[in-house]
């Protein structure tokens, strides 16, 4: 048979299958600053479990470790890495017009 007249056929790919971000012995603690760092964006965002590839009840505990690091200050709310800098002060007017006598 010529391949021309052969009919086509996907070819069959191997799907691997990837590990879950947490391991069965991992804690989803506050205190576990290595796993729950994973699971915050460059900005100190939580990232969507669908990035994380979650179940909803890991995210919600990771969400909860998360906030409860924030409030005991071992997170920063924000990552603040780029600070908003003036090259020089702009004086500005207070909204009140002054007479000139």
């Amino acid at each position: 048979m010529d391949k021309s007249k052969q009919p086509f056929h996907k070819s069959k790919r191997s799907f691997r299958r990837r590990l879950p971000p947490i391991g069965s012995g991992d804690r989803i603690d506050y205190r576990n600053m290595s796993l729950i760092s994973r699971f915050i964006s460059e900005q100190g965002k939580i990232l969507s479990r669908r990035v994380n590839r979650l179940t909803l009840k890991q995210q919600r505990l990771i969400t909860i470790a998360i906030k409860q690091a924030r409030i005991l200050s071992l997170l920063p709310f924000l990552n603040n890495e780029k600070q908003f800098e003036r090259a020089e002060s702009i004086p500005r007017n207070t909204g009140f017009r002054t007479r000139n006598k």
